[in-house]
């Protein structure tokens, strides 16, 4: 199997005229979207780390990608143990992180993933190391074109070239479509700090309304007969008294003794004012499809529009997984073939748990053609 190479930097960028700059509005932060997280870090914290529906909904996907088998097919050219080499060098967890795993989080989340290649003392590959999206910027030339990676850890910048001396791959750069960006990928975390913040915002109503004794609470009404008033001193005893007896997840339901002249008027919610609980399943069933993760397989209510689960994890492998670590794939063949051309990983299909029933019905259908021959179904079968 043959390969053909291109040289993304240095000979790409000394040719043809320079194009144009897109404006990148990825990442700056000019636009603040009221309290809603700006940075990809603070998005991370909020709408990950702090958001179990998002959470749930990167792990499905990325935890998948990382389960999912992978297989090197190499070149005739190639040494017999190249192949075997090649897998371990992809399926190797570096400080203790698998890399399909990591790299499909990075994609997902911030929509850009860098690979560092890591030689050895044999001048080959001897790790592939995913670094961190958010500390990677891309510095460009003259042109605009990818000239180096600046990789920033607090006050050190470490300057990254893309190729080594030979013109292989030393800095894999993986990324999602972005329409408005020619250097930087689009990751979901930011459409999904709309929803996010809804969700949060409804967890920190029914976090408080269980603190006021887990229910709307009322009024105290003060209605002596004479038209007089509390004194301040009575009020602000009488509000110490409730905040210290009555008020709190500890005190609900405890009766209340009121003093002659006070009523307790209890206070609820209108149908209107409670849509928020509707509205925080509408933000969880928005964060599960910015993911693109069906909400069947999430466990909220509403928008089950798959058969059964069967299905919905179906289509959460060939919707979102799979073309994922078909991304991941394509850019670890393209940045080894510098080394191993010809070398093609690449998911394994028949491994997937998911869509067994698929390749058992292809298995029907090629073994019931009889006009086929042997070597003909082995071939539709890809053996």
């Amino acid at each position: 199997m043959g390969s053909i190479r291109m040289k993304w930097f240095g000979t790409k960028a000394a040719a043809g005229d320079a194009r144009p700059v897109l404006a990148r509005a990825w990442g700056t932060g000019a636009v603040a979207l009221g309290e809603w997280p700006a940075s990809y870090e603070a998005q991370v914290r909020a709408g990950v780390m702090g958001n179990a529906v998002a959470q749930r909904a990167m792990r499905l996907v990325s935890e998948g990608a990382g389960a999912c088998q992978i297989k090197v097919r190499t070149a005739d050219t190639m040494g017999a143990g190249d192949g075997a080499r090649i897998l371990a060098l992809v399926g190797r967890a570096s400080a203790g992180q698998g890399l399909i795993e990591t790299l499909a989080c990075h994609l997902l989340l911030h929509g850009n993933a860098y690979v560092q290649v890591i030689g050895g003392a044999d001048g080959m590959p001897a790790e592939l190391f995913a670094l961190r999206p958010e500390r990677v910027s891309v510095e460009a030339d003259a042109r605009g074109w990818p000239a180096a990676y600046l990789y920033r850890v607090g006050e050190s910048v470490t300057r990254l070239h893309p190729e080594d001396a030979a013109g292989r791959t030393s800095v894999l750069h993986l990324k999602s479509l972005h329409p408005l960006d020619d250097h930087y990928g689009l990751g979901c975390v930011g459409a999904a700090a709309g929803a996010v913040a809804i969700h949060n915002a409804a967890s920190v109503w029914n976090k408080a309304l269980l603190d006021n004794a887990a229910r709307p609470s009322g009024a105290m009404v003060y209605e002596p007969g004479d038209g007089s008033v509390l004194s301040p001193e009575q009020y602000e005893r009488v509000k110490r008294e409730m905040e210290a007896a009555f008020a709190g997840a500890a005190n609900a339901g405890r009766p209340m003794l009121l003093e002659g002249g006070l009523s307790w008027k209890a206070m609820s919610l209108t149908p209107a004012e409670m849509d928020f609980v509707g509205l925080k399943s509408a933000a969880a069933r928005e964060i599960a499809l910015a993911f693109g993760v069906p909400p069947m397989l999430m466990g909220l209510p509403g928008d089950n529009s798959y058969a059964n689960y069967r299905e919905a994890n179906k289509a959460l492998w060939r919707q979102a997984i799979l073309p994922l670590v078909a991304k991941i794939c394509g850019g670890l063949s393209q940045g080894l073939s510098g080394w191993w051309p010809g070398v093609a990983v690449e998911a394994d299909l028949d491994a997937v748990p998911a869509l067994s029933d698929e390749r058992a019905a292809l298995w029907e259908r090629v073994a019931a053609a009889d006009f086929l021959s042997a070597d003909e179904k082995k071939a539709m079968l890809g053996l």
